[in-house]
């Protein structure tokens, strides 16, 4: 039998807790056992004294073990059960495509999501845009969805991970989320808990990327990587560029209708394409369902061409409540702003640098986001046509479209993307779409 105060205290003195220690925590904070001053006090001794790798693969057991854990046994798929979290960022609407891209190749994507956080875009908020798209089926109906379309994108239940949940909601009023420790076992947690066999991480690098720094953010898909697999979870990670937005557009109905212009060929922005395509190949790397990078980059490439893919999402759309036509008729389901115009540059040169939060921040400032969880989200607001960096600036070069509701909001917005993107004389230096991987070797 443990104390909470006396694992508490073994952590405050730097000493290496047990995993039962671990476990015996977190198992009082999922049977509120364990007080919330008790659960900061546990959380800022992390955060100053950090955790070793055996005890941050104990707290991410610890809490994914707290609630419900999936087991998709029953449901006899013919082909692995694999997924993809990313990390956030702006514009970064690739689950849409890549759920359906990899279910097309012979994958099952259960992949269970989250709200927009911060200047970050949720998934769910963008799929919520879709008239009738429920992103609280029971469990019988998004194993079934999973199994009939291949991929089912739904929000996170109450019995998933629960004891997370007390422990972020405590890490965020006591200045203790940025602790890679806590980090690492607050993601895992709840996607170990969807039962999958193999999972890719999208850690993003930038200005619009949730780590500060490329140092923090390598460190950050290293500790998941070396985690997950230390869990039991065949896991890699990819470190993907945020320092612009990622698609040509940002804010909810407008994501969700590039995700399906990508899906049926009509517009595929090129970097949005290649952080996709990296994603998915990864997927179907590690989950064997392709030999090499270059043999699941032919077989992604054939389902986006003969409509295997659009037709996945098609699929998952009407199976989770959604229209049955969605894919064909897009336009006529999904909400659009009064005034849609275009922001111009107050000079001429180069689109030199974008500060991608600034502007994640500007979508959540006109109701595309929330402030507080209780906001009601505004779906047809945001930004499309977004100019790439190292794009030429002309004095009739739009920086976006600006999608409001009212001429104040317009303005307001316009004001935001000009001073988030620099014009400058010099032309930036490329940056990839891809920096690196991370695979269990690396760790």
């Amino acid at each position: 039998m443990y104390l909470p105060q006396e694992i508490i205290r073994k952590k405050r003195d730097n000493i290496e807790l047990t995993a039962d220690e671990i476990n015996f925590f977190i198992q009082g904070v999922a049977k509120d056992t364990v007080s919330e001053g008790q659960i900061a006090a546990f959380a800022m001794a992390i955060y100053f004294n950090d955790m070793t790798m055996d005890e941050r693969v104990a707290l991410t057991c610890a809490m994914r073990d707290s609630g419900m854990v999936i087991d998709w046994g029953y449901m006899h798929f013919d082909g692995p059960v694999v997924d993809k979290h990313s990390t956030g960022g702006v514009g970064d609407v690739t689950s849409l495509m890549l759920g359906a891209m990899v279910a097309a190749c012979g994958g099952y994507v259960p992949m269970i999501s989250g709200r927009g956080l911060g200047h970050t875009g949720g998934t769910l908020d963008k799929l919520e845009s879709i008239p009738g798209y429920n992103i609280t089926p029971t469990n019988e109906v998004f194993g079934k969805v999973t199994k009939n379309a291949g991929v089912a994108i739904i929000g996170q239940t109450g019995d998933l991970a629960p004891a997370d949940k007390r422990v972020y909601a405590t890490r965020d009023v006591t200045a203790t989320v940025d602790n890679i420790s806590l980090i690492t076992a607050s993601i895992l947690s709840k996607k170990l808990a969807a039962g999958l066999d193999y999972l890719v991480m999208d850690v993003k690098v930038g200005s619009g990327a949730f780590m500060p720094t490329y140092q923090a953010s390598e460190d950050l898909a290293k500790s998941i990587v070396a985690v997950a697999n230390g869990a039991g979870t065949c896991t890699s990670a990819l470190l993907t560029d945020m320092n612009q937005v990622l698609a040509s557009s940002a804010g909810n109905a407008l994501e969700v209708r590039e995700a399906v212009q990508f899906l049926t060929g009509e517009y595929r922005n090129p970097r949005l394409f290649e952080v996709t395509m990296a994603l998915c190949a990864e997927m179907l790397v590690i989950s064997k369902l392709a030999a090499d990078t270059q043999q699941a980059r032919t077989k992604l490439q054939a389902v986006l061409d003969n409509g295997q893919a659009a037709e996945r999402f098609g699929k998952m759309v009407a199976g989770l409540g959604g229209p049955t036509d969605f894919i064909y008729n897009y336009d006529n389901y999904l909400e659009k702003a009064e005034i849609v115009k275009p922001v111009f540059a107050e000079t001429t040169g180069f689109a030199y640098a974008m500060d991608t939060r600034g502007l994640g921040m500007a979508v959540v400032g006109m109701g595309g986001g929330r402030r507080v969880a209780s906001d009601k989200i505004d779906y047809a607001v945001g930004f499309s046509d977004m100019i790439r960096l190292g794009d030429e600036v002309y004095a009739d070069t739009p920086l976006a479209m600006v999608h409001a509701r009212t001429e104040a909001q317009w303005e307001e917005a316009a004001k935001a993307v000009r001073s988030n993107i620099t014009v400058s004389d010099n032309k930036p230096e490329a940056t990839p779409e891809v920096y690196r991987r991370v695979s269990k070797q690396d760790v």
